[in-house]
């Protein structure tokens, strides 16, 4: 009888389930009126203990099982890797894209202020944006009275060839006043800014973008400052060379711009009294769209325009254009996150649930075996939830691995930042683990509930 016992006790360890059983001296004993079971002050050390150990064996066993299959093991928590790695490679190309989208308008000031000229309608033909030649130099003076206005300035667009020695280049010269500088948020490289005693003279003096610097003077070895250029059929002293913002972003060459004084490219470029475009700047965030609206009431009051919606002119304000890029890059993240969501739900669902329940089904008469011996619902239910949720994570600590890698190399190919955000690490394992204990907590219910002489039946 004794060996009959030992042998049970081994079994029911082995199942990874522990059932109290009584010592050899109360089974000795003769039966007799004894306090109630559980009570006593070793009762919650006893339970507690026996808690423990039972979650320790049913941990050991679910262990056991999954490496009895591995290969279904992995194939299980293939769904969850795909998940995992999906949901950080999306976050990862989303963060890159808008932090590339973000560098790339960090040029724009979102204090800045862009009117221009409206356009034309012939024949109910419109013109593009600037065909109506609206604007003269009369209004960015006015402007510049304005309250919460810091800074104002005309641009005349005059581009043309730029001649030094036996170079040349073609690019964009502009007439602005002095203040442009503090507008445009410029940088010098070397020299200074035109002053506004060039602006009052009309002095042919120039600025010039790092890249007519590079197609001018770096193939000689000649420094700027100083020199004579050609631009038309006028000549330029070079006063100073801009600091190198890059792209616009908006596709544009920054850097690729000649800038001379106003009156200057108005007397000697143009020869018109018309402007392309005004640039101002409000003094703090608060203030822009408020400084906005005067524009445009100013601005239609000088042009005689009593319907705004017949305005010769547009604003275009920087802020907007940020938030409007902001917000896309936002809606993107959300859209690439959501369908990363979806293959990590789908992976649960139908691999986590799915080989739990065919792992329930081939495990039946085991089960069955299991609480017959004494096990009781809670041990089966936790070691089947162990089994899922072990599945889960390891799935999840290696969908991270494939996904910071695959991360890398995009990033490395398309030429845009890695940023990596730990938080979305965190989320993406929490959830996988969520995952498996959810999809894995009906096939572990279905077996902790069942009939263990219909389990025993069964071949």
């Amino acid at each position: 009888m004794s060996t009959t016992r030992d042998e049970h006790t081994q079994a029911e360890t082995q199942a990874g389930f522990v059932v109290p059983q009584q010592s050899k001296a109360v089974n000795e004993r003769k039966p007799q009126r004894t306090s109630k079971p559980g009570a006593g002050p070793n009762s919650q050390k006893y339970h507690r203990a026996r808690g423990f150990q039972g979650m320790f064996q049913s941990t050991v066993s679910a262990s056991r099982a999954l490496r009895a299959n591995a290969l279904r093991s992995l194939l299980t928590a293939l769904g969850i890797i795909i998940g995992v790695g999906a949901v950080i490679i999306m976050i990862a190309i989303s963060e890159g894209n808008t932090a590339s989208i973000n560098q790339r308008l960090s040029t724009l000031n979102p204090l800045q202020l862009t009117i221009r000229s409206g356009s034309t309608s012939t024949g109910g033909v419109r013109g593009g944006a600037g065909t109506l030649q609206s604007l003269t130099q009369a209004d960015p003076d006015a402007l510049g009275q304005l309250q919460n206005v810091t800074a104002v300035s005309p641009t005349l667009n005059a581009n043309g060839q730029i001649v030094f020695s036996n170079q040349n280049w073609q690019s964009s010269v502009q007439g602005v006043y002095p203040s442009y500088q503090q507008i445009g948020s410029w940088q010098m490289q070397e020299g200074n800014f035109f002053t506004q005693a060039d602006e009052q003279s009309g002095t042919n003096v120039a600025v010039l973008g790092q890249t007519v610097v590079d197609n001018l003077f770096t193939p000689l070895g000649i420094d700027p400052i100083g020199q004579q250029i050609r631009i038309g059929n006028g000549t330029y002293t070079v006063v100073g060379t801009l600091a190198s913002k890059g792209s616009t972003g908006f596709g544009a060459n920054a850097d690729d711009v000649v800038y001379v004084p106003f009156s200057t490219a108005q007397q000697r470029l143009s020869g018109s009294q018309l402007v392309n475009s005004i640039v101002l700047t409000a003094d703090n965030a608060s203030d822009v769209n408020s400084v906005q609206s005067a524009a445009q009431s100013l601005l239609e009051q000088r042009h005689n325009i009593s319907n705004s919606a017949q305005d010769d002119f547009t604003i275009q304000n920087a802020s907007q254009v940020l938030s409007t890029v902001q917000a896309t890059a936002q809606s993107l993240t959300i859209l690439l996150v959501g369908v990363a969501a979806v293959s990590l739900i789908v992976g649960g669902i139908i691999g986590i649930m799915n080989i739990m329940l065919v792992s329930v089904t081939e495990r039946t008469r085991e089960i069955g075996i299991r609480i017959a011996v004494g096990a009781r619902q809670r041990d089966v239910l936790t070691q089947f939830l162990i089994e899922a949720f072990v599945l889960s994570a390891l799935g999840g600590i290696v969908g991270i691995l494939i996904g910071l890698i695959g991360a890398f190399a995009i990033a490395s190919k398309n030429g845009y930042p890695l940023v990596i955000d730990p938080l979305s690490i965190l989320i993406a394992f929490g959830v996988a683990a969520l995952v498996g204990i959810v999809f894995g907590f009906y096939p572990a219910l279905r077996a902790a509930h069942m009939d263990p002489i219909v389990a025993l039946r069964t071949e």
